[in-house]
């Protein structure tokens, strides 16, 4: 049966043909350090496709639709230039991608609301991923509020990072509160919230405007990760993402981890009638 993967990274061009460079650039070292690095093996961490190569990877692994995520940037300005790439690509694909806008939370209200209004008029269609944490902003920040303000307004979803507290220390890992994702869903009670990667492991059952998606589960949990359902997340909270183009298994290829994981997913009971918020 088809998916639907909830959490897929894809960059433009200028970006694609020197990463690091590009990152050095454009002062996004936070950045570079989680996506352009090696493995111990001297195997790259994820690749970096074009569109035409997402395309052949979702066929290939049985994906019907893939969500399109911004990144926690640093700077405005590269939110802004991710989000306009994703409009193109949205624009050009319609019956296959759909995208969320990425926005600088440490930005003021009225340049947050600004950019998520030009991306809606663009075919966006939701918020995320975002990460406060990660780029030192506190959750309550004017920028936020403003994003949540809206995602309300429009009944978009917010994608948030969540880091899996008990994980490997990996280049950028910056923990992220359990509290923090608590009280932000209860603060924003009809905002539909996506906390990325399993929730890191924190027990949302509780929370009835909460969901999860499974982005980059073979590398953080493997297989165990299904055995969260009932245990630290509803069945009915959980959202297949896979994280494209990360690696998802050392030395395999983007697109083979996502066919692979796809089909793990499919044995796991998503599939179908999988949908989410802007999907």
């Amino acid at each position: 049966m088809p998916l639907v993967d909830h959490h897929v990274h894809l960059y433009p061009a200028e970006l694609n043909r020197d990463p690091a460079g590009w990152a050095a650039a454009r002062g996004e070292a936070k950045w570079a350090a989680m996506c352009v690095r090696s493995r111990r093996d001297g195997s790259p961490v994820q690749e970096f496709p074009g569109v035409d190569e997402l395309l052949r990877a979702m066929d290939a692994a049985g994906v019907a639709r893939a969500v399109l995520l911004g990144w926690y940037w640093e700077k405005a300005e590269t939110c802004e230039w991710h989000n306009r790439a994703m409009g193109r690509w949205v624009a050009a694909h319609p019956d296959r991608l759909s995208a969320y806008a990425t926005i600088q939370p440490g930005a003021t209200a009225a340049e947050v609301r600004a950019e998520l209004r030009r991306a809606r008029d663009e075919g966006l269609g939701g918020v995320g991923e975002l990460s406060p944490h990660s780029v030192g902003v506190s959750i309550e920040s004017e920028g936020m509020r403003a994003a949540l303000a809206l995602a309300e307004e429009w009944r978009w979803a917010v994608n948030l990072h969540v880091t899996e507290p008990r994980a490997k220390p990996y280049p950028g890992m910056v923990l992220t509160p359990e509290g923090d994702f608590r009280a932000l869903a209860r603060a924003w009670p009809r905002v539909e919230f996506v906390l990325a990667h399993w929730a890191g492991g924190f027990d949302v059952r509780d929370l009835s405007n909460v969901r999860v998606d499974t982005a980059a589960s073979p590398l953080v949990y493997g297989e165990s990760a299904w055995a969260m359902r009932g245990v630290s997340v509803r069945p009915d909270q959980v959202l297949f993402g896979s994280d494209y183009p990360l690696r998802l298994r050392p030395g395999q290829p983007a697109a083979e981890g996502l066919r692979i994981f796809a089909e793990e997913a499919r044995k796991n009971g998503l599939g179908g009638a999988d949908r989410g918020a802007a999907a």
